[in-house]
């Protein structure tokens, strides 16, 4: 979305020829055999000449053990080639802590990162906030008024963990959405005619819904 947004305010003040985004993560550009690495990322590089190319999971393509054969390294450094010649705004995205350990591995990698952002977790307030702006995801469903903001965050805080919260992040609203959305059909009479009950989501539903998503990870139950 930041990278979207960027794109189309560099393009406007004419930095940039197009408000082009290229998204691409190490399948798209680590070939499987030897030779095939460099041909793939030039071509993903060539698509997203004047525009942006945002590198998603960044780190995936540094080898996980060293010494290993891996070609995850070789798109790195076609990506790096290009870096320095202005035509196209590159954005390795990806966790802190593995990030760093890209950059601190690579001297000419550091070299050619400009700029750094960091972008903290979301609170469980933002969260609940999201959950309201996403409810148009559920076309025709609402909320029961007892979903307050205050309330559906206070209900994050003792649902979740907060490693559950950081992995998940904004990520968590949608499987959380349908999971809600799920349990109100499940728990409604086959002869209830009242649209608003049928399309009402309520905290018991959103309770339920977020439960599920913890029983998904054991290890993240509270």
């Amino acid at each position: 979305m930041v990278a979207n947004i960027l794109g189309k305010l560099l393009h406007r003040v004419g930095i940039l020829p197009t408000d082009g985004v290229t998204v691409v993560q190490r399948t798209d550009l680590v070939g499987r055999y030897v030779g095939h690495t460099g041909p793939k990322t030039r071509r993903k590089i060539a698509k997203a000449e004047g525009g942006i190319l945002f590198v998603d999971e960044a780190y995936r393509l540094m080898p996980q053990k060293s010494g290993s054969k891996d070609y995850g390294l070789e798109a790195l450094e076609e990506i790096m080639s290009v870096m320095d010649e202005g035509k196209t705004v590159i954005i390795f995205a990806g966790y802190p802590k593995p990030m760093k350990r890209v950059i601190d591995a690579n001297e000419g990698f550091r070299r050619r990162i400009e700029k750094f952002f960091h972008f903290d977790d979301f609170t469980s307030v933002e969260l609940a906030e999201i959950l309201y702006l996403k409810m148009p995801y559920l076309k025709g469903y609402k909320m029961h008024p007892c979903c307050t903001i205050p309330t559906i965050a206070s209900l994050i805080e003792r649902e979740t963990t907060e490693k559950m919260r950081t992995e998940r992040n904004g990520g968590l609203i949608i499987p959380w959405l349908k999971n809600a959305r799920d349990n109100l059909d499940e728990r409604l009479d086959f002869d209830v005619e009242d649209t608003e009950v049928m399309m009402t989501i309520t905290l018991d539903d959103l309770e339920k819904g977020l439960h599920q998503i913890s029983e998904e990870s054991p290890d993240e139950v509270c």
